[in-house]
């Protein structure tokens, strides 16, 4: 480690000169000797270090999300060219090219990062050792010698002996109880951090070799914390233990407010977005409309919750615009919406067409009553020549009349026409 260190060391100047600048101040508040004002002075480069890097954690966002969406593709490549790995890094690279994504990128806050974590670790050791670095000369390091945190010397490690640690003004315990805590609380909030992007932030509708990946981290990152926090000095325990409270808390926010399409973040996320559109009638500000914009751009190819998303507000009478406003839909604006999802909804707001009743044998023989919703006489297409006030029941001859309201015989099953005799039977 001491060796990694050393290769960083043309940036241990101005890492120690922001440390430097925060004691300062921290120092006329809790006093230069204590541990508060070197530990917050750690916390404070770490806070100004993830600040710098705000620009790069949301490219590593929009590459890791692009990596998710050319899983298949990559898939597919590897299936078709497995026999072939050049041609299959060939169409690697140019899928890549043409997709304007680069694996690397959600790598960059972790490599940008690493040279003042190196250097910050070069700082402390050399505290540890005293030797002056940087712009830490011989009264600063006094000071840094002094301090401790929570009964841990600054520069103590977890696997230093009773010498080393008397020698820092501290106890074996004390330091091996403190270590040991944040080394438990580093690996638990990288654990923590790794488990609620798998299970929260990842699209369950695309199962991936990728994901299978990130859930190996999850239980990777963590032990090897673990293995190397034991050789960390204090100091560099708060730094790593701050940067990892910081990425949860940055994780936390993203998965809250911008989470990955078809996760079940984005589901949570779309539920609060229904409720407040719909309690107000309209997007309240940008984020909102890029969000439904983005939704309606999409048509046919919206997930699930992008769909029962939009149906809620066709349901509620809104109606969501290209430009990402909401607006009050009539019918037609919920057809439209419906036919450019490929749902019927404009036919759930229609009657249903009612069937005639079936009738029974008996009641198309007898012509005697007729289906619910059909009138009891229909008028006849030809003049009667009966009488209007000739009577209907019992006569024969009007039974046999069309338009009476009663069926003829060519109606109740008999053909028309002439029939043909009857063959004499034989005796």
């Amino acid at each position: 480690m001491d060796t990694i260190a050393s290769l960083f060391s043309f940036i241990t100047t101005p890492v120690s000169w922001v440390i430097v600048q925060f004691h300062t101040v921290y120092g006329t508040i809790f006093g230069p000797d204590t541990g508060w004002a070197w530990g917050l002075s750690i916390v404070s480069l770490v806070i100004l270090i993830r600040i710098c890097l705000i620009p790069l954690f949301v490219k590593q966002i929009k590459a890791t999300r692009a990596m998710q969406t050319l899983q298949p593709e990559m898939k597919k490549i590897q299936e078709r060219y497995k026999n072939d790995k050049q041609r299959q890094s060939e169409e690697m690279m140019k899928l890549y090219k043409e997709s304007g994504t680069n694996p690397l990128s959600s790598c960059l806050p972790i490599l940008a990062q690493s040279p003042f974590f190196f250097a910050l670790y070069h700082v402390l050791n050399g505290i540890a050792t005293g030797k002056t670095i940087g712009v830490i000369d011989d009264q600063l390091l006094a000071s840094a010698r002094k301090a401790h945190i929570v009964g841990a010397p600054l520069a103590a490690k977890f696997m230093d002996g009773t010498d080393k640690v008397a020698a820092l003004g501290a106890t074996l315990t004390d330091v091996r109880v403190v270590t040991a805590v944040m080394i438990i609380l580093m690996s638990a909030s990288q654990f923590y951090t790794q488990r609620q992007l798998m299970t929260k932030n990842v699209d369950t509708t695309v199962k991936t070799p990728f994901m299978q990946q990130q859930k190996m981290l999850m239980y990777v990152f963590p032990v090897m914390f673990a293995i190397f926090g034991i050789n960390f000095p204090v100091g560099v325990l708060v730094y790593w233990l701050t940067t990892n409270v910081w990425t949860m808390g940055q994780q936390m926010y993203v998965i809250h407010n911008n989470p990955t399409p078809g996760s079940k973040a984005q589901a949570a996320y779309l539920e609060r977005l229904f409720k407040h559109v719909t309690h107000h009638g309209m997007t309240r500000n940008r984020r909102e409309k890029a969000i439904v914009k983005a939704i309606v751009v999409k048509g046919r190819d919206r997930n699930e919750f992008e769909r029962k998303f939009i149906h809620g507000l066709n349901k509620t009478g809104l109606a969501a615009q290209a430009d990402g406003s909401v607006v009050k839909s009539d019918s037609a604006a919920v057809a439209q919406a419906g036919a450019e999802d490929g749902t019927t909804t404009a036919t759930a707001t229609a009657p249903r067409r009612q069937q005639p009743k079936r009738q029974t044998k008996a009641q198309r023989q007898s012509g005697g009553t007729k289906s619910a919703g059909e009138e009891t006489e229909s008028p006849s297409l030809t003049k009667s020549d009966e009488p209007a006030d000739a009577p209907a029941a019992g006569s024969k001859k009007a039974a046999s009349k069309p338009g009476n309201g009663t069926r003829s015989k060519a109606q109740s099953g008999q053909r028309k026409g002439p029939q043909r005799p009857k063959s004499p039977s034989k005796k």
